[in-house]
């Protein structure tokens, strides 16, 4: 049996995300919980304009769910804590003979921080499974459906301080990890990046997931996070980043195009310097559903690149601030289901 994991470019049957529960992540006070959830609410219906969309949602919130969605997105009543869905879904595969697989991954909250929530979300990706009919791959590497990007075509790309955290696999190196990227998801060819996002290694941290840095948006075609302003500690690190990934080739031994997506005009929050980045988007169909960051010139510039990068797609910005002040973006709480 061969799986192939197909790029995101490719058509999908649904898009799969989880509705928020309350708990760390979705925020302490009345006001902070209301915005997680209209946000949420709003990348949903944003991805329903271009593919049907599932939700798992948690019985306790339930009827807050159908007062907030559409009437046009399925509800799947399931234990919710974590709502990353990319990262505790399962990363869905083909076979050779045209079978849907789903990768189910170890799931340990990235990394098991003792502020993360996440033994009814490692849960996930076996109940989607089951719901749609899918053959289950399990795995027994720890790793999130945001810790890799690949192009359908063998390359996959990782980055060290993910795949070979200590806190997440003690005992694996590069190449039992490529073996195991080989095994389930048909990844020939890997490309480490060396590190991500400075805000990515705090205490929230994912310890450095490709999706908020690079992805591949055509088969030798890289979008690269681009920090422009030398103020910012990622104004070095998209450099270096850079750098390193002119010197890499794809499973095809293609140099790589690589294109950059400016980071908008921000800098800084409470917290110190922000990771907003406009890589962290989702491909659906038809359509693009991109983070805005309230800057009208750095959100438009990136619809702009994004619809260049994506030809024939409706790009479309969803305000992605509320989601990376809980440690992610767009990407991070969707999973595409492939069409077969």
């Amino acid at each position: 049996m061969t799986w192939r994991m197909p790029a995101e470019t490719t058509r999908h049957d649904r898009i799969w995300m989880a509705f928020p529960a309350e708990g760390q992540t979705l925020g302490e006070s009345a006001a902070e919980r209301e915005e997680g959830y209209a946000t949420w609410t709003a990348v949903a219906h944003a991805a329903a304009e271009f593919t049907p969309v599932s939700m798992l949602v948690d019985p306790a919130e339930t009827a807050r769910a159908r007062r907030m969605l559409s009437g046009s997105i399925e509800i799947v009543e399931a234990p919710v804590d974590e709502f990353w869905m990319r990262d505790s879904g399962p990363t869905f595969v083909v076979s050779d003979d045209g079978r849907l697989g789903a990768v189910d991954w170890i799931f340990n909250g990235w990394g098991a921080p003792d502020w993360a929530e996440w033994q009814k979300a490692a849960q996930h990706a076996r109940i989607i499974a089951g719901a749609v009919g899918a053959e289950l791959v399990s795995s027994v590497l720890v790793n999130e459906g945001g810790g890799i990007h690949v192009d359908g075509e063998g390359t996959v790309l990782l980055t060290e301080t993910v795949q070979l955290d200590k806190r997440r696999n003690p005992f694996a190196d590069r190449q039992r990890v490529e073996a195991e990227m080989r095994r389930t998801i048909g990844a020939t060819k890997a490309v480490w990046l060396p590190r991500g996002l400075t805000r990515d290694y705090d205490d929230f941290g994912t310890n450095g997931h490709v999706d908020i840095v690079a992805t591949i948006a055509a088969p030798g075609r890289l979008l690269l996070h681009e920090q422009q302003n030398p103020e910012h500690p990622d104004f070095e690190v998209s450099r270096q980043l850079r750098a390193h990934l002119e010197q890499q080739t794809d499973a095809a031994g293609r140099a790589f195009e690589i294109i950059g997506l400016p980071a908008p005009s921000t800098l800084t929050d409470e917290e110190g310097p922000v990771d907003w980045s406009y890589v962290n988007h989702l491909v659906t169909n038809d359509g693009v559903v991109a983070c805005g960051f309230g800057d009208e010139r750095a959100d438009a510039t990136a619809r702009a690149i994004l619809a260049d990068a994506y030809p024939g797609r409706t790009v479309v910005t969803v305000d992605a601030r509320p989601l990376f002040d809980r440690g992610g973006g767009i990407h991070c709480i969707t999973q595409q289901q492939p069409s077969l």
